[in-house]
């Protein structure tokens, strides 16, 4: 297996369609970059909860996820369930993230995930943008829809853990959810950690990379 790093990594833009979908898919990865680099600039959108408690959840919990970092997060009021409807709005939202940063790397949800909301804001990050590394997160949940990633972030037992632990800390309003839980989190993380040769990992659908390797 091959390791690349991003070089130079100053600004992240992480966007979920709703309310825990970043910290879901991407938590360990974040924690384990702002961790490592204090200051670094994360630029975060989610597209619903915006003016309910899940809004108050996210703010609170991302700002967990990314300690040291300079967080900007922006939560909107798009009807869960219902992107596809509101699409002119969520391709706004998303041009306007693109026009008040240019970031190393960007996060978000995976082409190929099942739920309408995540696939669709999915579709339209390569649209704005176009010249950024672009990796998608897996949400596991009830439609079977994981895939075979071709990108794996290693978290350490301790990452994975705080990962966990912040979830459930932080999300009371999911707690319900029969798929809400520590076993399924974590198994998922092992599995992804069998396959890069690491305790625990997350994976990512990387769908266009540019190599330079004539240097």
């Amino acid at each position: 297996m091959i390791r690349l790093g991003p070089g130079r990594l100053d600004r992240i833009v992480a966007v979920g369609a709703h309310c825990d979908d970043i910290a879901i898919g991407a938590g360990g990865t974040l924690l384990t970059l702002c961790l490592a680099r204090p200051g670094l600039r994360v630029d975060a959108l989610v597209l619903s909860g915006g003016g309910s408690e899940r809004e108050d959840e996210e703010r609170a919990a991302l700002a967990a996820f990314c300690p040291g970092a300079e967080l900007r997060l922006t939560v909107l009021k798009l009807p869960d369930g219902r992107l596809p409807t509101r699409w002119e709005e969520a391709k706004a939202a998303v041009e306007e993230l693109r026009g008040q940063s240019d970031p190393d790397l960007v996060l978000a949800p995976r082409t190929e995930d099942a739920h309408q909301d995540h696939r669709g804001l999915a579709k339209l990050i390569p649209t704005a943008f176009r010249d950024h590394l672009v990796l998608g997160y897996e949400i596991v949940k009830w439609d079977g829809d994981l895939g075979r990633p071709s990108a794996y972030q290693p978290l350490t037992p301790e990452i994975a853990e705080q990962k966990v632990r912040l979830l459930q800390e932080h999300y009371l309003s999911q707690r319900h959810r029969p798929w809400y839980d520590r076993e399924a989190f974590l198994g998922l993380a092992r599995i992804r950690g069998i396959e890069c040769h690491a305790r625990y990992a997350e994976a990512f659908a990387a769908t266009k990379l540019m190599l330079d390797l004539g240097d």
